[in-house]
């Protein structure tokens, strides 16, 4: 546990933590963010600023296994999932502070120095409140307990349940966003995560950025967090080795027929035989009529620069001398980012573990397939191998991803004859420059709600244009 800043506000905040997460599929408040839970992170936060802490939830057993600090008192909602309004009514009775910060348990990057700057804007004022673009923020904000308490069980007693009617009946102290840059310049303290997609920016974040670091660091026991899959994966056809790579052992019959197809050992549907997997130890076995060619074995093996211990058959020369790939699809970049933001969605064991990439294959707007890997060269050769198995078309199709997209990235891509890749992480210079040639447009950096046209910007149309 970190020790404690001495130096903090008279204060009382309160985490709410009472939400159905609908949006996230899961209880979003234990969901890993850079190794501790949601809510701990934001714990943390506002207990290096504030003297007391409460969380007020439904579901208080379940906060056990946040590890929660000892001196955190957490109650249960008076009025259970009728929205935060219950929840900072419950608080505020319980507050025995002057003042009551009341916080969202889904601000990861909540920082003491915000808490501060609020704080130091309360005089004349019964409740302070930031306002942003999208209007007032009530769970980031102070709340004077004789003046807000009243006030707030009244609104509840007569079914308005919006926590923003409070500031229409008390003096409030309306502070705009842009004034809390000095001390949060790109204004995370106000970012929530309500969906998966959210929760892959907030890890990102969380390991990209160590001014977001707080209070020394702290060692987490393993059980705390769920640990990604991962063991060596050797493939065979007609019964000759070709490649061992460390797989997630899920989708292996996937992982197979997209890899052997990517390295042009497969080409023909119809004259695959079998796949045969033995998922405890590893092994997959591919029968074709299609025969291994004959110097397979003296070919050079070139190691991949990604996760998985990837390997491949084909070089940079061989990847120039692919076929162009020739497509007429545009997509907007709305939907786009629409299809990233559902791939994440259906991502569980990232959403897990946070230890895995995705990949998925959208046709028509539509999200077909979608697989998952510790290495992110697998993740795309078991949703490359499912379309093939199934025999779902790859032209004119979308491909998407949470990894970096690289030069073998793209190669598969092609041979594929997807004309569109995108991805949440970066594009390599090799990879646009290889992409750029065989036409394929590449996107970077799809997330925070921005998209980066790397190459063949013609395909993806700006929003509010047509297709």
């Amino acid at each position: 546990m970190t020790e404690r800043n001495t130096d903090r506000l008279p204060l009382t905040a309160a985490v709410l933590a009472g939400g159905r997460s609908q949006r996230m599929g899961v209880d979003k408040t234990l969901l890993d963010v850079d190794g501790r839970a949601l809510i701990s992170c934001v714990v943390d936060a506002v207990g290096e600023a504030c003297e007391r802490t409460l969380v007020v939830t439904n579901r208080p057993d379940s906060l056990t296994e946040a590890d929660l600090p000892r001196e955190v008192r957490i109650l249960r909602d008076e009025v259970a999932y009728q929205g935060p309004l219950g929840g900072i009514v419950t608080a505020l009775a319980e507050t025995a502070s002057e003042w009551m910060l009341a916080v969202a348990a889904d601000m990861p990057h909540l920082t003491p120095q915000v808490i501060r700057a609020l704080w130091d804007l309360r005089d004349g004022a019964d409740a302070v409140v930031p306002v942003t673009e999208k209007g007032l923020e009530p769970l980031l904000a102070l709340y004077r307990v004789e003046a807000c308490l009243p006030v707030a069980r009244d609104l509840l007693a007569t079914g308005r349940r919006r926590p923003v009617a409070v500031f229409g009946r008390v003096r409030t102290a309306r502070v705009p966003a842009d004034a809390l840059r000095s001390v949060d310049p790109d204004l995370r303290s106000l970012i929530n995560v309500n969906t998966p997609a959210d929760l892959l920016d907030a890890r990102e974040s969380a390991t990209e950025d160590p001014r977001y670091v707080r209070g020394g660091v702290k060692l987490v026991d393993s059980t705390v967090r769920t640990m990604p899959r991962e063991m060596p994966v050797t493939i065979h056809m007609n019964d000759r080795e070709i490649a061992t790579t460390q797989a997630t052992p899920d989708d292996l019959e996937d992982l197979a027929a997209g890899f052997l197809r990517s390295e042009g050992l497969l080409t023909d549907r119809d004259k695959l035989r079998t796949i045969d997997v033995d998922a405890q130890r590893g092994l997959v076995w591919v029968t074709s009529a299609e025969e291994v060619p004959s110097d397979f074995a003296t070919r050079h093996r070139y190691l991949t620069s990604g996760c998985g211990r990837g390997v491949t058959f084909a070089s940079v020369d061989d990847a120039r001398g692919l076929e162009p790939v020739d497509s007429d699809l545009r997509v907007s970049a709305d939907e786009l980012y629409d299809l990233i933001g559902e791939m994440a969605r259906r991502a569980e064991k990232y959403r897990d573990s946070g230890g895995v990439h995705a990949c998925g294959l959208a046709r028509a707007g539509e999200l077909a397939i979608v697989r998952e890997d510790v290495g992110r060269h697998n993740a795309l050769d078991k949703v490359l191998g499912r379309a093939w198995l199934d025999r779902v078309p790859t032209r004119d199709a979308v491909l998407l991803a949470t990894g970096r997209l690289s030069y073998e990235m793209v190669v598969k891509v092609a041979k594929a004859r997807v004309p569109i890749a995108v991805s949440r992480s970066a594009v390599t210079d090799l990879a646009a420059s290889i992409a750029d040639e065989l036409r394929i447009t590449l996107v970077g950096y799809a997330r925070g709600g921005k998209l980066t046209v790397c190459t063949h910007a013609e395909r993806v149309v700006a929003s509010g244009e047509e297709a």
